[in-house]
């Protein structure tokens, strides 16, 4: 605050809360200093804090001085404003790294072409990135930022695994991409649904991971939604609004840079694969797998930790192949990954799609995974819940069980999948045909 009863002005520090409705730079740049703040354990920067405090208490202090107080600072815009009114954008804006305000410069220009990228980025980097804060379970937050420095919403993860120097927006990720096609689309693209109504809460962008399915109606979505950073089988090219969502690439990755080449064609050794393997590269070999054929070996999408689906994928392409013995031992090796990611050879020869578990007596059919998820609202539901009460996994319940899917029905269906052992893709909560007849058994 200012002292003004001495003949000489004196500058004098005191640690105060600003007021909600004052609107000078000084309280402006508290609420920023406190918003940016988030305890370490909540996922703040624990020196970026310290420094930010101190920093906050000083502008406070020079900035009302320089205002002339409360009375003259209200009609001094804020630092960065300019005469003309800013669009709302979603998740707060441009922010650099730990919310700076510095971040802002790096939004993209009408006159210059975007380059806030962190070093190479490969296609292998951007999946693995991704599946960094689902194992880390990143809360979702569209004011707070995580202890690598990103906003912890939708356009923040997105930002994240495509190396950028700071947090974008969904509006702003575009700028930093070229539009393609469906048809293009590969592990470390996104899409991107803006709405123009609701550019906060009706906005959202997903990294797109591989088709799931050969027919290419599904796909394996890394994305930060509430509550936190998920990796699910998705329907293309989401739950809601599915027509409004668009495909991009990261310029880096569609102009050919060396980091993409090595992820797109390098093979990138066989210590990558087999068991207990867990990598992007894996996730990258199912998502190749499933384009020539392989789909029906997966029961809930390639992932990043190697398992049997991948081995008998690799396998069925490789007997696909003509090759036999140890050339089709389900391992891939360079010639394999060569033939995958340069589409040669001869794709998975159709099947008889594997069948669901058997269902032990009274266990109703499964109804599909398209009765489940967010915006699903049917009796399957309910019976699901009401299930999974009298199996003991109806904790999260606050009422209920009903017909409309809702994040507590997504949590005690993820209870019960731990509950047998499984992680991973393997339990995100969603019921695929194994935990329905498990289940109801």
């Amino acid at each position: 605050m200012i002292r003004t009863d001495r003949p000489t002005p004196l500058l004098a520090f005191a640690e105060v809360e600003p007021d909600e409705d004052c609107i000078c730079p000084g309280c402006s740049a508290r609420r920023r200093a406190r918003l940016h703040a988030a305890p370490v354990h909540e996922g703040g920067h624990a020196a970026a804090r310290s420094i930010r405090r101190r920093a906050a208490v000083l502008v406070a202090a020079v900035g009302t001085a320089f205002a002339g107080g409360a009375a003259g600072a209200a009609a001094a815009p804020a630092p960065g404003d300019s005469s003309a009114p800013t669009p709302t954008n979603p998740q707060g804006g441009v922010a650099g790294l730990y919310g700076d305000e510095a971040g802002a410069s790096a939004a993209p220009s009408a006159t210059a072409a975007p380059s806030d990228t962190a070093g190479p980025v490969t296609r292998a980097q951007i999946i693995e990135r991704a599946q960094s804060w689902v194992d880390q379970k990143v809360p979702y937050s569209m004011s707070r930022y995580w202890s690598d420095g990103y906003r912890q919403d939708c356009s923040g993860f997105v930002s994240m695994a495509w190396g950028l120097g700071s947090s974008q927006t969904t509006w702003t990720l575009p700028d930093f991409a070229e539009r393609i096609t469906e048809a293009d689309l590969q592990p470390g693209d996104i899409l991107v649904h803006n709405d123009p109504a609701s550019p906060q809460a009706g906005s959202h962008v997903t990294i797109f991971g591989g088709w799931t399915n050969t027919a290419h109606t599904r796909y394996l979505a890394y994305e930060q939604t509430a509550p936190g950073a998920t990796r699910r089988d998705t329907p293309y090219a989401y739950w809601s609004d599915s027509a409004s969502y668009l495909p991009y690439r990261l310029t880096a990755l569609s102009r050919g840079s060396s980091g993409d080449s090595t992820s797109s064609t390098a093979f990138p050794g066989a210590g990558r694969f087999g068991p207990g393997a867990d990598n992007a590269y894996v996730t990258e070999l199912g998502a190749l797998l499933v384009q020539r054929g392989g789909g029906r070996f997966y029961a809930d999408g390639p992932g990043p930790r190697w398992g049997e689906s991948d081995r008998r994928a690799t396998e069925a392409f490789q007997l696909a192949q003509g090759w036999r013995g140890s050339e089709a031992d389900g391992l891939p090796g360079k010639e394999t990954w060569d033939y995958l990611v340069h589409g040669k050879g001869r794709d998975i020869a159709p099947a008889t799609p594997l069948p669901p578990p058997p269902a032990g007596p009274g266990v109703p059919s499964f109804p599909g995974r398209d009765r489940f998820g967010p915006g699903a609202d049917n009796d399957d539901v309910r019976r699901l819940g009401e299930q999974l009460v009298r199996k003991g996994f109806g904790g999260s319940y606050t009422e209920g069980p009903g017909p409309r899917w809702s994040e507590s029905d997504r949590r005690c269906v993820q209870a019960f999948q731990e509950a047998q052992g499984w992680r991973g893709g393997e339990a995100d909560g969603f019921p695929g045909p194994d935990t329905w007849a498990r289940l109801f058994s």
